[in-house]
């Protein structure tokens, strides 16, 4: 995590839904808040609420992984210049169909080396970075990476 904030709220109406999008704006995860007259008690219960924060970016495909033959996500990247960053995998938001789409989609692409600028430990079916991906998230590793991805689409208008 990046940094922590914490910030007390009277009212979750008033002055909650501007710390709400203040916390979404500066790329934290969510905000936290407890029903004003319950108890502090240990383990889970109803008194907590948890919103997350979900965040859009187009990203670049670099490969995909299977497991054991099976669709298991694809591998992302950021342009930073002429060079591609790792920015994270993608294992959410695949149906059969799209996946199996996908999958279709890439295979021309295949290639035998990483597209990354820094090599990643990761191992995949690297592709040439053509295709776009629309992905949602929660949050920014302090790396870059995606948290919490999921796979909206294909990026075909840009």
């Amino acid at each position: 995590m990046v940094g922590t904030e914490i910030q007390f709220s009277e009212s979750f109406e008033i002055e909650g839904r501007e710390m709400f999008a203040h916390a979404c704006k500066v790329g934290l995860e969510g905000v936290v808040s407890k029903v004003r007259d319950s108890v502090y008690a240990s383990g889970r219960g109803n008194n907590w609420v948890k919103k997350t924060c979900a965040q859009r970016e187009t990203l670049t495909i670099a490969g995909f992984a299977l497991d054991e033959g099976k669709w298991d996500g694809i591998y992302l990247g950021r342009r930073k210049g002429n060079d591609l960053i790792y920015a994270g995998k993608v294992d959410h938001g695949f149906d059969k169909v799209s996946a199996a789409d996908l999958q279709k989609r890439l295979k021309p692409l295949i290639r035998k080396t990483q597209p990354y600028a820094k090599r990643i430990a990761h191992k995949g079916i690297w592709v040439e970075p053509k295709l776009l991906a629309e992905v949602e998230y929660r949050a920014k590793s302090a790396e870059g990476k995606i948290r919490h991805p999921f796979f909206k689409g294909l990026r075909e208008d840009l």
